[in-house]
């Protein structure tokens, strides 16, 4: 952590979220394009007089959401990190528009733990911590379930530890 006169400064968080995090990403893409393909390819079976109008994009999109789906995640894990020293909550999002956040602890109100459908099959949850501020809560996402939790904990105590009335 780095502190100068009282104030803590931006810099990059040292955590990468878990690995099992791109499968989960890949889970997304792959589920979000697989809709709208399936729907194109369904009417194109079924209406002949527009059958190439209806699987020519089907295919196109199939190939984006593929494509997507193979490099996004990847990029995403290199660019997402995560951090929490016992002053303030550092989390970096992002692929063009890079989004670095910090959550100091006294501004802290909750910490929620978050599991969704897909996370579970992967073994993930995200945390969400809320703060005193008008850009939104702060998410981790992609972390294991147990890490999650003991994360969750760790900053509840921290949290109630520390000065402040988190307004």
């Amino acid at each position: 952590m780095t502190r100068g006169e009282g104030t803590i400064r931006l810099r990059p968080p040292r955590n990468r979220v878990d690995t099992r995090a791109v499968g989960w990403w890949r889970a997304q893409c792959l589920l979000l394009t697989a809709v709208p393909v399936a729907v194109l390819g369904v009417l194109g079976a079924f209406i002949a007089p527009a059958r190439f109008w209806l699987l020519l994009p089907a295919a196109v999109l199939a190939g984006a959401g593929l494509l997507c789906g193979v490099l996004l995640p990847l990029w995403w894990y290199r660019t997402h990190r995560w951090e929490v020293t016992d002053d303030a909550v550092y989390v970096s999002t992002g692929v063009f528009l890079r989004e670095w956040r910090i959550a100091p602890m006294s501004r802290i109100q909750t910490v929620d733990t978050v599991r969704g459908p897909l996370e579970q099959l992967f073994g993930l949850a995200t945390v969400t911590v809320t703060t005193a501020s008008a850009k939104g809560a702060v998410r981790i996402e992609g972390l294991a379930h147990e890490a999650a939790a003991g994360l969750a904990e760790r900053l509840t105590r921290i949290t109630q530890d520390t000065p402040g009335d988190a307004t």
